[in-house]
């Protein structure tokens, strides 16, 4: 016997969807019912409403990002889900700070594909004052005046105001920093710093005026509470581009045996963060192609406004020319020009209360 249609989902979801398009919220509560929609056709309904919320703030623009592995390897930490980990053995590349020559040479292929930023990440804790934060500055400075490509930094864990500050003098205009899963499951993930650390991070790079990308990783034995929590707090701390990757277990990694995600589960995630995220640029980012495999373009219909492109820092991604295809064959656009995230404000703080006095800034940590 066929499953009975639960009729009074379809108008809760016009409801929710139809109020995020109007300019206003959705609460907690109703974000996890939406996290926790199981049948198919519920699921699609909602990447539909997704659909409609990203052509509603973000037209048919996607913005495209790659990344560098400006230092390889032998990281101190221990993130359960990371291939350049001293903690494990993974076969994974191991070397220093590179030299100005392949930063300019990715530059190059950005400007010649049309991508919006290249990020320097780094497997190291996080940058601190002395020679190092110099050669990483004088890095940006050499990427920001070829003119070919936003320069963006990952390079973890601030501790010190005056960092950030000469990030920002550098040319740094969006530093990336995941708060991988909710506060409740972040010790699931990492030992050796704190989902405070992070959040402290955050709050120095937001004074220094450079915009956040951060989000996380699902996949990684979090629930769909976790999700959705991870989607508030970067709600809350004004992420600008929020990346959504999914686990590639590697070998060697305490994560290596976890069980790939459904299709749809992934799907269902990103239209959850979209509804949650209406202005943000979600960026389907590491683990999209062996995920989600011929189901790819459909990260745009669940509510995906960006797009990293290229190789990941250790695993393969499919090649650019198929990605800028795939773009094409679905009528988006990859010429994104807001680079200063101005579709992202709103007026007010969107609670739709008239004469509401509240701030929009939202805080960073409680």
């Amino acid at each position: 016997m066929p499953e009975s249609v639960d009729a009074k989902i379809q108008p809760r979801l016009a409801e929710l969807g139809e109020r995020v398009l109007a300019g206003g919220h959705i609460s907690r509560d109703e974000a996890v019912w939406l996290f926790n929609l199981e049948a198919s056709a519920d699921i699609l309904d909602l990447l539909a409403w997704a659909n409609r919320i990203r052509e509603k703030f973000k037209g048919n623009k996607i913005h495209l990002c790659s990344i560098v592995n400006a230092k390889a390897g032998a990281c101190s930490e221990n993130c359960r889900f990371c291939a350049q980990s001293s903690f494990y053995q993974t076969g994974s590349p191991k070397y220093g700070f590179v030299d100005p020559e392949p930063v300019l040479a990715a530059a190059d292929e950005a400007n010649r594909n049309g991508v919006t930023a290249v990020g320097l990440v780094a497997a190291w804790k996080g940058l601190n004052e002395g020679p190092m934060l110099d050669e990483v500055c004088e890095r940006v400075r050499e990427l920001k005046a070829s003119g070919k490509t936003r320069p963006d930094v990952s390079l973890g864990i601030i501790k010190s105001q005056k960092v950030a500050d000469r990030l920002k003098e550098a040319g740094v205009d969006c530093y990336g920093h995941n708060l991988e899963s909710s506060r409740r499951f972040f010790p699931q993930t990492c030992t050796t710093h704190t989902y405070e650390d992070r959040l402290e991070t955050i709050g120095y790079l937001k004074k220094a005026g450079i915009k956040i990308c951060s989000g996380g990783i699902i996949g990684m034995g979090e629930t769909r509470e976790d999700r959705c929590d991870l989607a508030f707090a970067l709600k809350e701390i004004g992420a600008n581009v929020v990346p959504v990757n999914i686990l590639n277990p590697i070998p060697g990694t305490p994560f290596e045996k976890n069980s790939p995600l459904p299709v749809l589960e992934i799907l269902k995630t990103i239209a959850c963060f979209r509804f949650i995220l209406p202005r943000q640029e979600i960026m389907i980012a590491g683990g999209r192609t062996v995920n989600l495999r011929d189901a790819q373009s459909m990260i745009f219909m669940a509510g995906a406004s960006a797009l990293m492109v290229g190789n990941y820092l250790t695993t393969l991604n499919q090649p650019v020319e198929r990605d800028l295809q795939m773009l094409k064959d679905l009528g988006l656009d990859p010429s994104w020009d807001k680079h200063g995230f101005s579709d992202q404000e709103e007026d007010g703080c969107g609670c739709r209360i008239e004469n509401c006095e509240s701030e929009a800034e939202p805080a960073v940590a409680k």
